[in-house]
């Protein structure tokens, strides 16, 4: 990493053409190379576009390093440089507001400020209690919202997320995150990575984490706007996470102390081992998976 910093250049190329930011160097410590086009992404189309001409250096350099195309009168959904970062819009008529990473605004600001801090659920499912604060591995990342909640909290966060799309806004998010005043110290707890998680758990190197964290993609019915905005644009890109027995598998022989996995409230746990106790909530459980316990 050190050669890298000393070229002082903002991007930077890295086996499948995945760029970083130089600013993201600290924070982004490991990469592993994926595929730039799932099989859920390819049965959709998308395009990279600028929605000011000051963005468009930054469309070309997502377009190519995703590739995917500048034009295409066709697309379903368009992956959009804006003033207020990267975003992905679904195309179309009738169709929800764009999605982006803030970690310094919103609900996540919101949600660090006033969310219950180590009293809520997600803290003590992991096993955040006076003392402890573990070094945990969200395995299915997302947008990163769970992540920055635990970081919030003084967690040791490693992210992966497998959908090369989600992944760069993800980052995006984080970029951003990293020079405000506010989260940057936040941001500096949360270490990307992509890739297949399967893949990454069974090839770890390095201190294993002691919990990892699993929110596989699940059906949805719930009629929330937050569920149909970000459902109904991730859904086509990703689809279902038809492998989570084999990604509990993983986690379980790589965790050190447990696996948590977050499942809708009257789901069944996924197939395989089955889970030691569970922490119950409004609309959705932790599944706790024990290996030894947490201590000071």
């Amino acid at each position: 990493m050190s050669d890298i910093s000393a070229q002082y250049k903002p991007w930077v190329w890295q086996n499948a053409g995945y760029f970083r930011y130089r600013q993201m160097l600290p924070i982004i410590k490991e990469f592993k190379s994926v595929d730039t086009m799932s099989e859920q992404q390819a049965a959709s189309r998308i395009r990279v576009e600028t929605l000011s001409p000051e963005g468009q250096h930054a469309a070309a350099r997502w377009a190519e390093r995703l590739g995917l195309p500048l034009e295409d009168a066709e697309a379903d959904f368009a992956l959009q440089v804006s003033d207020g970062g990267l975003q992905l819009q679904q195309l179309g008529d009738d169709v929800p507001g764009p999605v982006r990473v803030d970690f310094v605004e919103g609900k996540a600001a919101h949600r660090r400020l006033f969310g219950g801090g180590s009293g809520q659920m997600i803290a003590k499912a992991v096993g955040v209690q006076p003392g402890v604060r573990p070094r945990v591995l969200d395995a299915t990342a997302g947008l990163g919202k769970d992540a920055f909640v635990l970081a919030s909290l003084g967690c040791e966060m490693s992210l992966i997320e497998r959908q090369p799309i989600i992944a760069a806004l993800l980052e995006d998010g984080l970029a951003r995150g990293a020079q405000d005043l506010d989260v940057g110290a936040i941001i500096s707890q949360m270490r990307l990575l992509t890739g297949n998680s399967i893949e990454l758990l069974r090839t770890w190197e390095g201190e294993p984490p002691q919990v990892i964290y699993l929110d596989p993609m699940f059906p949805h019915r719930e009629k929330t706007a937050l569920v149909k905005k970000e459902m109904r644009l991730f859904r086509p890109l990703v689809g279902d996470d038809m492998d989570a027995p084999a990604l509990l598998e993983a986690a379980l022989a790589l965790a050190t102390h447990r696996v948590v996995v977050k499942r809708p409230r009257k789901a069944p746990s996924i197939e395989g081992v089955k889970p030691g106790y569970a922490l119950d909530g409004k609309s959705s459980r932790y599944d706790i998976y024990p290996k030894k316990a947490l201590k000071t």
